[in-house]
């Protein structure tokens, strides 16, 4: 039996939108180059309103290894893919260090 060992780092995507779609879009990515990644239904309920979304969750894999900034790179990058696929206009990313939110709405 073989044991790998990674530094423990992860990285959580927030987006609204067709999970179905979201799903599509996360295979096409993980075939150019090794990772693995979860996905998961949630709620968003805010001031005014209430809407179905997901949650991406990316790790430092052992299988596929890499350094936290490399992980985040790879997550803002299938954030961009994500938002685009499911025609949305803002998402968050979420590191151990800080929280990152993006949008193309008017402020």
């Amino acid at each position: 039996m073989k044991t790998q060992i990674s530094q423990t780092y992860t990285v959580r995507l927030y987006l609204s939108g067709p999970i179905e779609v979201a799903k599509q879009a996360i295979r096409a990515d993980t075939l150019r180059a090794g990772l693995c990644v979860t996905i998961e239904p949630t709620t968003y309920i805010y001031t005014g309103g209430e809407e179905a979304g997901y949650v991406v969750g990316l790790l430092n894999y052992p299988r596929f290894p890499c350094e936290p900034q490399a992980l985040e790179d790879r997550a803002r990058d299938l954030m961009h893919k994500l938002l685009a696929a499911t025609h949305q206009h803002s998402a968050l990313m979420v590191t151990p260090e800080r929280s990152e939110w993006i949008t193309a709405r008017e402020q």
